[in-house]
């Protein structure tokens, strides 16, 4: 047998070299590891090659639209007094001098364009602000509460909090260099690149990340000078910081957190563990040296390839280190029940058997946790796949190096003989073989009334996301989103955009000059192409102001701003009257250019012949159904516009989070199918058996099933973290199934007796089985501390499924083997 020639004339003959070869390789690994970077950007949660993605780009770049921080401050005095006022003033004045921002827009600053109410002709030749001399506050105040522009926008409604937003410079490096590497993905896609255009390509990812990653360092020491000032005038009144940018720096420092805390914390849980049910310490000193090895290992390879940790791929160490010890403790309780037969054996001869007997086991349940990972790989979402990768190599490390470590570890010292107390006082596997072969018919109609109770809950799920549910309510990141969304109009942006016939103005003008020379009407034609005061007609703005209605109508927006906000306050200056074209021209054309930037030039693109309706979606709304908005949008939208559909289109973080969540729900379900159908091959080959293959099958339908049945009674969501854990889960559980079925079939053929075999069973596999387990479920069942809510989901619902796969195996599979009699 080759596996036995490899460990008689290498890996047991030499120990010593192979130990100092695999210290080496971890000590390298160790510095790659270093370079093991954290990626929680909002491009890691979208779909990569969604076409919206590249509109969403277009639009954001065509309307300046540039990354802000929102600062969200309730005064302890009233908003509108001279103490409130000279505090936003001042933090204001403070922000402007951070490096990386641009500017900073408060209600110190913004136009007032009814305080009084004047003449267009008049307001734009001088328009005040609150600051202006002789403003009246009064006015101002009622401005405030009241205009479109401002009202549940800039100030609540209960007018005690404002915001201030910090736009961030725009960075104009990033863009240039993401949009030439799209242009080089879109090459490659059609054709193959030449040696130059991919040696170009290949400059330009290194030049991108590069960049990113500076501007990253750069952002972040942005944000926590932001957070001194807010620090330093926090004595004024409440102040909470938010915004995507602040969002994606703080779940940077989650995640972080997360890998260092929990990685050892799990590993101190993990050596608690092992000391209560082992007792021996060289059963705590072996698992913890091949666990550390093999996360250090797996980190360098990463660090090596460039890949990065996402918020999705984030518990990556915790399941290395799971899956490492599950393999370890299987090697260490076959070695114990080896030497209780053959204490008269060697301990070269121990160890060489306990590797040949467990070797096959072990091998295909790492085959079948691999397929597990596997489906993740054809999600469509980059750091999905990435996670699928990264957990199948860090899968093949912990095999390889537990089946390297523990033999050139053992044979360093002396056989140990084991201590008993922990099984003889915890026989949990003794008690299941009991109560398996006296409990025929219970196990089965519990086991029926558990899929049925599945089945249903699982009819249940939705695949929906609040990016406020991700944090603990004494987190600033939920704090700030919080007051953001219920007080400041919402949180999550969506951007309804519609566009204008080309040839729109030409029919009007052919209409009305028919009989004129050709050439005069193209010299009109391009006249009105080149001013945009033309562009602005009582029709386009009819559009614009019904769609703009239409959506402001809906229960799940929140604050709705576009170019009909600046009509809606255009009507009350114009004595109620509606502006006509020359009065809105000459107010796009007139208008100071800062209060244009920030009133007009964001909702109107006269060049593109294009108006763009900003949404602002209330995020903690426990009633909204973002896939149900973007569909209801999409079909009713043209309509109230009084438009062809092709005119409307959806842009922003909404829609693409969206089409990521219904994509990766889809591509899940799919997969899951054809994992099943993958486990199902392997059982053959490994069971040579149909029946068996079935039967091996069932306890890994029970724990998916019961988890996602249980994520529908509790109302949690399917989103970008949970909608893993089936596939994770399935890789997992269906470990004991495997080492269960494979003792089955060698203590069956000892006498031939279903019952007697299934109890020998029990007393021998089933405890590797149910240590496992446990220190898996005990492992796991400490991520509920992290402060990000996904990890505690994925935490408790991973340690449910291998309760449940534990239980099945030891239950549910012996009775169904006894009672169709496969062997």
């Amino acid at each position: 047998m080759l596996l036995k020639i490899i460990y008689e004339k290498f890996i047991l003959k030499y120990p010593k070299v192979v130990l100092a070869a695999v210290t080496a390789i971890t000590i390298v690994m160790g510095f790659q590891a270093t370079k093991l970077e954290i990626d929680a950007s909002s491009e890691t949660l979208i779909l990569e090659d969604d076409k919206d993605l590249k509109y969403s780009q277009l639009i954001n770049k065509r309307y300046n639209a540039s990354e802000i921080l929102v600062v969200a401050f309730t005064p302890k005095e009233d908003l509108f007094s001279p103490q409130s006022i000279d505090v936003i003033k001042k933090i204001s004045l403070e922000l402007e001098s951070i490096k990386g921002i641009d500017s900073v827009t408060s209600l110190v600053n913004v136009p007032l364009l009814q305080s009084p109410v004047m003449p267009i002709t008049e307001l734009i030749e001088n328009v005040p602000n609150l600051l202006s001399e002789g403003i009246d506050f009064n006015l101002a105040k009622k401005e405030f509460s009241t205009s479109p522009i401002y009202k549940d926008n800039l100030v609540s409604s209960d007018l005690k909090t404002t915001a201030i937003l910090i736009n961030l410079r725009e960075d104009k490096k990033k863009i240039e260099l993401r949009d030439k590497r799209n242009y080089y993905k879109k090459t490659k896609d059609k054709k193959e690149l030449t040696k130059e255009e991919q040696a170009d390509f290949l400059e330009i990812k290194k030049s991108f990340k590069i960049h990113r990653d500076l501007m990253r360092i750069n952002q972040g020491k942005l944000i926590r000078d932001v957070r001194e000032v807010l620090l330093k005038n926090k004595e004024s009144g409440e102040l909470f910081l938010g915004g995507i940018p602040m969002i994606a720096n703080d779940v940077v420092s989650f995640v972080r957190k997360d890998l260092q805390i929990f990685g050892i914390s799990i590993l101190v849980f993990l050596i608690i563990t092992l000391s209560i049910i082992f007792r021996q310490l060289r059963w705590i000193i072996l698992p913890v040296l091949t666990c550390s090895f093999s996360v250090i290992i797996t980190s360098g390879i990463l660090g090596f390839f460039g890949w990065e940790v996402t918020v999705i791929s984030s518990n990556f160490i915790s399941l290395q280190l799971i899956i490492t010890m599950a393999i370890t403790i299987h090697l260490i309780v076959r070695y114990r029940e080896i030497i209780n037969k053959n204490k008269q054996d060697s301990q070269k001869s121990l160890v060489l058997n306990t590797i040949l007997l467990m070797a096959k086991p072990c091998f295909y349940t790492v085959i079948t946790t691999i397929a597990g990972f596997s489906s993740l790989i054809l999600s469509g979402l980059l750091p999905v796949i990435n996670f699928g990768w990264m957990m199948s190599a860090g899968v093949i490390v912990s095999l390889f190096l537990t089946f390297i470590l523990f033999p050139v570890l053992q044979v360093q010292f002396p056989k140990l003989l084991p201590d008993s107390t922990f099984d003889n006082k915890f026989n949990l596997p003794s008690f299941f073989a009991t109560f398996t072969k006296n409990n025929g018919s219970f196990i089965f109609i519990f086991s029926i009334c558990i899929f049925i109770l599945s089945i249903y809950g699982a009819s249940m799920l939705k695949v929906e996301n609040s990016f406020i549910d991700y944090f603990k309510n004494d987190t600033e990141i939920y704090k700030g989103m919080k007051v953001i969304d219920q007080k400041l109009g919402g949180t999550t942006v969506l951007d309804v955009i519609l566009d204008f016939n080309e040839a729109e103005n030409e029919k009007k003008i052919i209409g009305k000059e028919q009989n004129d020379d050709l050439d005069d009407l193209f010299n009109e034609l391009e006249e009105i192409d080149n001013d945009p005061k033309y562009w602005f007609t009582m029709d386009k703005m009819d559009k614009i102001e019904r769609l703009h209605d239409y959506l402001d109508s809906l229960p799940e927006t929140g604050k709705v701003t576009s170019l009909a906000t600046i009509l809606k306050v255009g009507r009350v200056l114009n004595g109620g009257d509606n502006l006509d074209s020359l009065q809105l021209g000459v107010l796009y054309r007139e208008l100071p250019i800062e209060y244009k930037k920030l009133i007009l030039d964001p909702y109107v693109s006269t060049e593109y012949n294009q108006a763009r309706i900003s949404l602002r979606i209330r995020d903690s709304d426990p009633s909204l159904r973002r896939s149900d908005l973007v569909n209801k949008i999409k079909s009713n939208a043209f309509k109230e516009a009084g438009v062809d559909k092709s005119k409307i289109s959806l842009a922003n973080m909404l829609v693409l989070y969206n089409n990521m969540l219904q994509s990766l729900f889809k591509s899940q379900i799919l997969t899951l199918g054809l994992v099943l159908f993958a486990l199902f091959f392997m059982f053959m080959i490994l069971f040579r058996s149909f029946k068996i293959s079935l039967i091996a099958l069932l306890p890994n339908l029970m724990s998916i099933g019961a988890v996602l049945g249980i994520m529908g009674w509790l109302n949690i969501p399917l989103d970008m973290m949970t909608i893993t854990i089936a596939a994770i889960s399935m890789g997992i559980a269906v470990d004991n199934t495997i080492h269960y079925i494979h003792r089955f079939k060698v203590e069956y053929k000892k006498d031939n007796n279903y019952s007697e075999s299934m109890i020998r069973t029990h007393n021998s596999i089933g405890y590797a089985m149910y240590y496992t387990s446990l220190t898996i479920i005990i492992g796991f069942s400490i991520l509920v501390f992290s402060n990000f809510i996904p990890s505690i989901y994925f935490g408790l619902l991973t340690g449910l499924a291998m309760i449940i796969a534990l239980l099945a195996s030891l239950t549910l599979v012996p009775r169904l083997i006894i009672l169709l009699k496969p062997l």
